[in-house]
């Protein structure tokens, strides 16, 4: 049992998973840089303990000093949340030596899947279906222009060690590839540290389709169905929606099963995604595996019911999923929508400053998770997002009537947001008819400025 359990992370997440601890009796451990001595997720742990400086490279991602913090307070567990050392296989590797529970996969599982280069060969040889690409790490342009002409343009070129759309960068032909390729590649020697590269054959306008995956120590693994995660810029994602319209009860079981087929192959344990991009035709491939909760598991707690946050923790202390495949039902649907303190006008800028007033919405289906509060100061040092506002209807066309009317009553006061370019897509035709992929938000914006002249 983990009696007392460290949350490595910040903001609505931290929050989010305290509670779940808070339910489960269970103490926490809340760590924070400078920044954040009055963050809330310092105020409702059991317990708080400042890590470092402003710099993530200083606190958040600092494994000495949140494992000091972790042996200093007792915590027998850690939790990384998503995002910073969630998806480090050497913090989850230093943990299991200190005798630490670290809530996820185990170290050598997620090296093999944070490698996309490795995670693709696993998946070709369990037979899951993969879109065509390199099988060898990729160091040089040259060898890149190579695999590029066997592969056929259009390409994308992807960090090995990438995440969060760094490192990534498309070639519609032989012409463009030089300049995406250093491109991409001086990304990666920044964001992570590494050049390695492989190349993908380009699936154009495909759907971003993720399934939320649950694996036990006792070989014990189900899927929760689908989240649509195709609205996204620059590859971050901005609205998620459980389950995918397109996505009929044959497909959905046969992309299910698929999924479970993979995180097997990989010999999973934990929450995890897999993720597929499926094109107009109905053909689906693996595209990468996320081994940590994600941002838009809300909804997907909003359709099936399940904790998957309490089922981690469970997981982790060596319990067997408290649920079968056979009862997993989807009932209804439900939309996600990520409010960031940036600015749409502006190229999206992002903006800092205190929030001056706050009111969020409430009501039946219903769900906000934030961490910030009237007079919260909002600092450049980390990720955006302020909020995940999610509603749960009967169905979808019920569903973004509620989002509307929710985004309509959120105020945040003091700094600039989102909210009016959600609301936007909330009431775009296009949007209500279902027809998203990928390329949404660039046919949005062009629809857009179609308007505004």
């Amino acid at each position: 049992m983990i009696r007392k359990l460290l949350i490595a992370n910040r903001g609505e997440i931290a929050v989010r998973i305290i509670r779940a601890c808070r339910e489960l009796g269970i103490e926490t451990v809340a760590v924070y840089s400078t920044a954040d001595r009055d963050a809330l997720h310092t105020q409702l742990a059991s317990e708080a303990i400042c890590i470092g400086d402003i710099r993530s490279a200083d606190s958040y991602l600092n494994m000495e000093s949140i494992l000091s913090a972790a042996i200093a307070t007792g915590a027998d567990a850690i939790h990384p949340g998503f995002g910073f050392l969630s998806e480090n296989s050497r913090f989850a590797a230093v943990c299991e030596t200190c005798g630490i529970t670290f809530v996820g996969p185990n170290s050598r599982v997620m090296e093999r899947l944070g490698n996309k280069s490795e995670a693709r060969r696993t998946m070709l040889a369990a037979g899951v279906p993969v879109i065509p690409g390199s099988e060898e790490v990729i160091l040089s342009e040259e060898r890149g222009r190579q695999v590029a002409a066997e592969i056929g343009y259009p390409v994308i070129i992807k960090a090995v060690l990438g995440g969060g759309g760094k490192g990534m960068r498309t070639a519609a032909n032989e012409e463009e590839f030089a300049a995406a390729f250093r491109t991409a590649q001086k990304e990666s020697e920044m964001a992570f540290g590494s050049r390695e590269m492989y190349l993908e054959h380009y699936v154009e306008a495909p759907k971003h389709i993720e399934f939320q995956i649950l694996a036990d120590r006792y070989g014990h693994v189900i899927h929760l169905g689908e989240r649509d995660c195709s609205v996204q810029r620059n590859h971050q994602k901005m609205i998620e929606e459980a389950p995918c319209e397109a996505l009929s009860a044959t497909l959905r079981a046969e992309m299910g099963c698929v999924a479970v087929q993979a995180a097997k192959a990989a010999g999973y344990e934990n929450a995890g995604t897999i993720e597929f991009l499926l094109d107009g035709n109905g053909r689906f491939y693996f595209m990468e595996m996320n081994t940590r909760i994600q941002v838009e598991h809300p909804i997907t707690e909003c359709v099936t019911g399940v904790d998957l946050v309490k089922e981690q923790i469970r997981i982790a202390e060596g319990k067997p999923l408290s649920v079968k495949q056979e009862d997993v039902v989807l009932r209804g649907h439900a939309i996600e929508c990520r409010i960031n303190a940036e600015e749409p006008e502006k190229k999206f800028r992002p903006s800092s400053g205190t929030i001056t007033q706050l009111y969020l919405p409430g009501g039946n289906g219903v769900r906000v998770d934030t961490a910030v509060y009237s007079g919260y100061e909002v600092t450049p040092y980390y990720d955006s997002m302020l909020a995940k506002l999610i509603v749960h209807g009967r169905n979808r066309e019920e569903a973004i009537s509620k989002m509307r009317s929710a985004l309509g009553e959120v105020i945040i006061e003091g700094i600039h947001t989102n909210l009016d370019y959600q609301y936007e897509i909330l009431n775009d035709e296009e949007f209500a008819a279902g027809n998203i992929t990928v390329n949404f938000l660039e046919d949005f914006a062009r629809r857009r400025e179609t308007r505004n002249e």
